[in-house]
């Protein structure tokens, strides 16, 4: 008996050895080859093939083109010319409506001084009726000669009939005048609220800048864009982010209005890219969701919802991220927190109990402290295998908490372009001791941990690609700080001055640089990891969606600077060719 079964699973094993073989001789059918080509599958052996052969939205095939041309049979051929190609690039945190909306207000995104802040302001004044709302986007007191925040005076004097809301370039702060401040009843006598503040000035009444929670007290008594506004807003942005060869996007905060238009668009076959959707805080929308559970691969992997997005602190840039000791240059603050402690550990046990992720923005170092803190205690009540908890930006950590990410299993999600805007006052926030443990990508990295990169759009510009510079360089577009006297000439640093000039050659603080393939897999692999996407998306490799990119230059090899200048030819979602740069005019 035992020498029958032996005989009949030896005869299984060879037939089953003679399908295989015959499998792999059988021609691969195609529709698209794309040949001639610089291929960075970005795999786990992180091979470099010239061809790649497309069936419907997979790939079937990437490899050499002779080995290819043999196995494959194809409907057209498209020669690359030589050019370098990418997985799609993923933005592993951006907010897509605030984007979309942003573009059809106030543009106020790299304004140099308040004047010019007001004469954008005064010219959108003259274009609508007395009465109606004034909403600007980008404002930054830093890139201003006073570098302090405003009065509702300067914007009474160029909107005195119209309420006027101008959010800072960070999202965590917005500047009013005294209509929008009068519709919303805030006096003397009104209380900050709890995880914002109020700016008063030395009398006590308010100066029109509103921090973090704060701001909603006018936001709640806007009127909301329209539905023809918001499906504006969102065309606008599906075709910037194919402009700069995002395939996918992490949105971090939507809610039921903005998922439902997601979703028209996937039935009418126009959301040309992918969205991964984490639900802004516990609400209305997450009561929903918590009822039916995650909206997993809706319209064919166009849109996913499993992620919860919770907040601690504030931003740094309006002093309102919560550090452990006070900011160096406003010693009575030490930063906000919007969340209480019980309060975010209560969201953190409902998603795991749901099956939703959770991204929880931290910026200062007490931040990030809490919210570790609140995984870990969750985690030890309701061990989870393989949670992919997120900290959104991770930018001021102690150091005695880098280690925690990876013991932890927590991804550290950072926008590389948040280090290279903020390099220029950062150290006079936090001194030069925090600062050490500040965008500390390198440090991170040594632990083993991995990386989500995105740019939080519409706070930083779309383009992938300035991340990737802004990851492998710490400089800006002008290739500063090269030396510690770019630094000396050009920085508010604190009065310790500089202790350490080599940490300043050849970028700012140079030490936590990535390498170019680190700063790539923040925008592709992690970045899918980062959404349990990894086995569809993330690299080019068999079996998984032909999202991708063709550069004009080659990111691995060319000059870092010259990064900046690289352009996207063409974006390809689902094998679909969705964008292609126009040639230049004869």
């Amino acid at each position: 008996m035992k020498d029958t079964l032996r005989i009949f699973l030896s005869f299984l094993v060879l037939i089953a050895f003679f399908v295989l073989m015959f499998k792999r001789t059988l021609p691969i059918s195609a529709d698209t080859l794309y040949v001639n080509a610089r291929i960075y599958t970005m795999d786990s052996d992180n091979r470099v093939a010239e061809a790649m052969a497309v069936k419907g939205d997979r790939i079937v095939a990437v490899g050499s083109r002779s080995q290819l041309e043999e196995r494959v049979r194809w409907k057209q051929t498209v020669d690359l010319e030589g050019r370098p190609v990418f997985p799609g690039f993923i933005d592993a945190h951006a907010h897509i409506m605030s984007l979309g909306i942003a573009r059809l207000t106030v543009d106020l995104v790299g304004v140099r001084s308040e004047s010019e802040t007001l004469d954008r302001v005064r010219a959108r004044v003259h274009e609508v009726k007395a009465g109606t709302w004034i909403r600007g986007y980008g404002w930054d007191q830093n890139d201003w000669p006073s570098k302090r925040f405003p009065h509702h005076t300067m914007l009474d004097r160029v909107a005195p009939e119209n309420p006027a809301y101008l959010i800072r370039i960070d999202g965590h702060a917005a500047w009013v005048n005294r209509a929008a401040l009068e519709q919303a009843g805030i006096t003397r006598g009104t209380p900050d609220p709890e995880g914002g503040r109020i700016i008063r000035d030395a009398s006590g009444q308010p100066t029109g800048v509103l921090i973090d929670d704060a701001k909603y007290l006018v936001f709640n008594v806007m009127p909301p864009p329209s539905p023809e506004e918001q499906r504006e807003a969102l065309e606008i942005v599906i075709g910037e982010c194919l402009k700069y060869g995002i395939t996918g996007v992490h949105d971090m905060g939507v809610d039921l209005q903005e998922i439902a238009l997601y979703k028209a668009l996937v039935d009418e076959g126009t959301l040309g890219i992918r969205i991964y959707g984490a639900i802004s805080v516990r609400g209305e929308t997450w009561d929903h969701f918590r009822t039916t559970g995650p909206l997993i691969n809706y319209g064919d992997h166009r849109l996913t919802v499993r992620a919860l997005k919770l907040y601690v602190d504030g931003a740094l840039g309006s002093r309102g991220a919560a550090l452990i000791d006070p900011y160096e240059d406003d010693p009575d603050n030490r930063g906000i927190t919007v969340t209480a402690d019980q309060d975010l550990q209560q969201a953190i046990r409902e998603a795991l109990q749901a099956g939703f992720q959770v991204c929880t923005h931290a910026i200062g170092d007490r931040g990030n402290n809490i919210a570790l803190n609140a995984y870990e205690q969750c985690l030890t009540e309701h061990p989870r295998a393989d949670t992919r908890f997120r900290v959104e930006h991770a930018q001021i950590l102690r150091l005695d908490d880098i280690p925690r990410f990876k013991k932890l299993g927590v991804i550290p999600s950072m926008q590389p372009t948040h280090c290279t805007s903020d390099m220029y006052w950062a150290e006079s926030r936090i001194g030069p001791q925090r600062i050490r443990g500040a965008y500390a990508w390198r440090s991170l990295r040594e632990t083993g941990v991995t990386l989500a990169g995105g740019s939080d759009f519409p706070v930083e510009h779309p383009n992938p690609l300035y991340g990737i510079y802004a990851a492998v360089t710490r400089q800006d577009h002008q290739g500063i700080p090269r030396t510690a006297d770019d630094v000396r000439s050009g920085f508010q640093l604190s009065e310790a001055g500089i202790a350490d000039e080599s940490a300043f050659s050849g970028g700012w603080y140079v030490d936590q640089k990535l390498t170019r393939e680190e700063a790539v897999r923040m925008f592709t692999t992690w970045a899918a990891w980062a959404a349990f996407e990894e086995q569809i998306k993330g690299s080019l490799e068999t079996g998984k969606l032909a999202d991708f990119v063709v550069l004009s230059s080659d990111i691995m090899e060319i000059p870092p600077n010259e990064i900046l200048r690289t352009e996207v030819e063409k974006t390809v979602v689902g094998g679909r060719e969705v964008y292609i740069k126009a040639s230049p005019a004869p």
